[in-house]
């Protein structure tokens, strides 16, 4: 079964025993969005036809903002699109993005911890978030670490939602924010970046 049946996140909960909670755990951390990005956005913004599809949603208002910040983390994350993800038979698919350690043998190495995952959907957020919870349950499997933090993203494009896996325990973070609140995005994404980066070679992840 592929992770787009998963429709609900309740279904994803039940299946694998995963115990929800919701709390604010993200700490902004400022991140300068460059002019070029702002003005190039509000060409995008004004002129495009930003959020038809979920392709579109993807490649006009999230990988954006995404590819700004992989940037300055670039050096040992690597920032996939949709690559194949497979655990078992019930976990696989094609995630829209994910983050992941960049691999010591190049580039074209898709190589774990995986970290962040990242869900493009129109609206349909509960759905979402069930698709993404499975593949960050592949993600705890694949990394054969359930104590290392698995974060996850689902967006239509102008809201964005965040949540993290840890052991057997999924919270999401209470607070949404908006596209249309460029630098708090940009510093709640950078955020999640930075926890991403921190955890590599880390034994103990507390």
């Amino acid at each position: 079964m592929s992770f787009s049946n998963y429709k609900s996140i309740s279904a994803v909960l039940q299946e694998f025993q995963i115990t929800y909670r919701e709390a604010d755990f993200i700490v902004e951390t400022k991140f300068n969005i460059p002019e070029y990005f702002k003005h190039d956005l509000q060409i995008v913004m004004r002129e495009g036809i930003v959020d038809n599809s979920e392709f579109a949603i993807c490649e006009n208002l999230i990988y954006p903002v995404l590819k700004e910040i992989w940037k300055s983390y670039c050096s040992k994350l690597t920032l996939w699109s949709h690559q194949s993800l497979i655990y078992n038979d019930n976990l696989s698919g094609f995630p829209e993005y994910i983050l992941a350690k960049r691999s010591p043998l190049g580039k074209v190495i898709f190589d774990k911890p995986y970290l962040l995952l990242v869900e493009a959907k129109q609206d349909k957020f509960d759905e979402g978030w069930g698709q993404c919870l499975a593949e960050m349950v592949a993600f705890q499997n694949l990394n054969d670490n359930e104590e290392l933090l698995v974060f996850g993203i689902v967006s239509n494009g102008k809201i964005w939602q965040f949540g993290k896996l840890t052991a057997e325990t999924f919270t999401k973070n209470i607070t949404f924010y908006s596209f249309q609140n460029l630098d708090q995005l940009f510093a709640v994404v950078n955020y999640i970046f930075q926890q991403c980066e921190s955890q590599l070679g880390a034994q103990v992840i507390v």
